[in-house]
């Protein structure tokens, strides 16, 4: 259990930092959209402690795909289930969301998820195809 907390805290350190890049980004878009005139000191350091815990986790959950008791859909369940809440509360903390916009982000977030695992899945898939025919071929007498 202490390897994966290590683990989990490693890979949150080493993407924590890009918080804060991807929420300048957030707020570079808001100022080019002229959406926000004005940013107060409180929101702004939310927003920078909010993102940086958000990546934290972000990052750290992937570890769970060492877990090698866990079954593959389980994990792929427990690391979308972390994604979907550590995105959405911070999400409604900083009030980036509506609250009545909450059915739609979690539709939008769960198709991405999906469609991202599908295409893991078909990439692997032909990649053990081909990992497959090579051992095939090597097998067969000349």
């Amino acid at each position: 259990m202490k390897k994966y907390v290590l683990e989990f805290v490693k890979r949150g350190l080493m993407a924590a930092a890009g918080g804060p890049v991807i929420l300048a980004m957030i707020y570079g878009v808001l100022d080019a959209t002229n959406a926000v005139d004005a940013l107060a000191p409180g929101e702004a350091c939310l927003g920078i402690l909010s993102i940086t815990v958000m990546a934290f986790i972000a990052a750290g959950i992937t570890m769970i795909y060492m877990v090698e008791s866990l079954p593959l859909p389980m994990a792929i369940l427990i690391h979308g289930g972390v994604l979907y809440l550590d995105y959405l509360l911070v999400y409604l903390l900083n009030s980036w969301l509506p609250g009545n916009a909450i059915g739609i982000f979690t539709a939008i977030f769960f198709a991405s998820f999906a469609a991202v695992w599908l295409v893991i899945y078909l990439f692997i898939r032909a990649k053990t195809k081909k990992l497959n025919e090579k051992m095939k071929a090597q097998q067969r007498p000349l």
